[in-house]
């Protein structure tokens, strides 16, 4: 770290168009697969879009996004009309709020002392059988239009690292294959901990107002804000006009000038894209 800024990426989403693809293709299968919503799957599917990709919980853990879509899911009048119900999942629903572990080795851990928790069980299959899809189908999937003319232009003054909850070896093979790897400082993926402590770990080295995240989903927003760090939205469904429209900010943020009237309406347009409800609760 030897510049006077330091700005942080978030990765899926954000800088490359894999959301669409991990969840749609990936994700969504796996979980009407897993979870038996065969009977609802055209509900299910877009109510797993809701959870992910087209609310305020988009780039929620994805073991929290499986329980809001159900949650979702179960509320429609479609599917009460069906009278399908989905499954309650009380057991991981405990298991969350006793505050344990999400990740794999949290729930394999939790499996070697109750082996009989069907629940946590499934859970873990599909979770892994998720990864396994990804690592099948999501390659060769290039950064959105005008991300790399702005990361050049922020090498020049800036340290750029990578923040995401991606795994770090992924990471590292998508940002490589795309040539973009020698414009970045560090790249700090699940294994370096969560968004806002992966911040905090780098903040120091900064003066105020000298921090910026970019990211696309509320949860970029408040580990930057956790930190005293500035943010620019990557906005849903308008990420390359976001990155074309980066410029004027990132002229602003070296300037000292991007803090305060600025930031905060990127901030509100971006918050008025993402609805708390569903389009079909009226």
């Amino acid at each position: 770290m030897s510049k006077k800024f330091l700005v942080c990426i978030d990765s899926d989403g954000c800088a490359f168009d894999t959301m669409e693809v991990k969840h749609k293709e990936c994700f969504c299968p796996a979980y009407i697969n897993y979870f038996g919503l065969q009977p609802v799957s055209k509900y299910a599917r877009d109510a797993w879009d809701f959870a992910n990709l087209y609310s305020r919980y988009r780039g929620i853990h994805r073991i929290l996004a499986l329980l809001k879509a159900l949650d979702v899911l179960e509320d429609r009048a479609e599917v009460k009309e069906r009278k399908f119900t989905p499954p309650a999942l009380k057991e991981l629903r405990a298991y969350v709020d006793a505050g344990l572990p999400l990740s794999h080795t949290g729930l394999e851990d939790y499996l070697k002392d109750h082996p009989d928790a069907q629940e946590i069980r499934t859970t873990l299959e599909w979770s892994i059988n998720v990864n396994e899809r990804v690592s099948e189908l999501v390659h060769g999937v290039p950064p959105f239009p005008y991300v790399r003319e702005c990361l050049e232009k922020l090498h020049e003054q800036a340290d750029i690292v990578i923040v995401s909850a991606t795994q770090q070896l992924a990471l590292e093979r998508e940002w490589g294959e795309n040539g973009l790897l020698p414009l970045i400082t560090a790249v700090k993926g699940q294994e370096s901990g969560n968004k806002t402590e992966i911040i905090a770990s780098l903040k120091d080295q900064y003066g105020p107002d000298c921090v910026l995240m970019i990211g696309d989903a509320p949860g970029d927003l408040k580990a930057a804000k956790a930190n005293n760090a500035l943010f620019y939205p990557i906005c849903p469904d308008k990420e390359a006009e976001s990155w074309a429209n980066f410029g004027d900010c990132m002229d602003a943020f070296f300037s000292g000038t991007y803090a305060g009237a600025k930031e905060e309406a990127n901030i509100a347009y971006f918050n008025t894209l993402l609805p708390e409800q569903p389009y079909w609760v009226k």
